[in-house]
């Protein structure tokens, strides 16, 4: 039986399926919270800890760089474009559920920038899960983090980047 490897179609596929379905968990998410939170009002969940409030974020994390919303979307677009690119090449599952992680996260952020409001390319995203007061994110944010921090594992611990047994099945005709 034949495995997905680097060049493998399936894996490719399964990356951009992973992607899209990350991109409609979040989008559907933003809908949520648009259409039942009020905006800066906090709802707690659990309490102090987490909870949801509705705020729009023309920056990057922290609400960094606000005034520079323009190069965030090129950023956003210039990781979208070299995740894309990494996604072809990627040597195993491992790293795809990484990648796939970080690109739905890319995508649908870019998505925000370029279509929401106050205008295309400087769109603000849209951010509903407090976190204790720390800083209020969204279901993309999480994908980014995690995907990050296991593709950092991923790298420290896997020896042979596609050791046997770590593709996925390929189709058989």
């Amino acid at each position: 039986m034949s495995t997905a490897t680097a060049s493998s179609p399936t894996l490719r596929w399964w990356i951009g399926i992973s992607a899209i379905l990350i991109v409609a968990v979040d989008q559907a998410t933003k809908w949520w919270a648009e259409t039942t939170l009020e905006f800066r009002e906090y709802t707690p969940v659990i309490g102090d800890l987490l909870g949801w409030r509705l705020v729009y974020n023309p920056g990057a994390a922290f609400g960094l760089a606000s005034d520079y919303t323009w190069i965030l979307t090129i950023l956003a677009g210039a990781a979208v474009i070299g995740l894309t690119i990494f996604a072809f090449r990627v040597p195993n599952v491992w790293w795809g559920v990484g990648v796939a992680a970080l690109l739905g996260g890319a995508i649908s952020h870019l998505g925000d920038r370029l279509f929401r409001d106050p205008g295309f390319a400087v769109g603000h995203i849209v951010d509903f899960i407090d976190y204790a007061g720390f800083f209020v994110g969204n279901v993309a944010d999480i994908f980014l983090v995690v995907g990050a921090i296991y593709l950092v594992l991923v790298s420290l611990f896997q020896k042979d980047p596609s050791p046997e047994g770590d593709e996925l099945p390929a189709q058989e005709n």
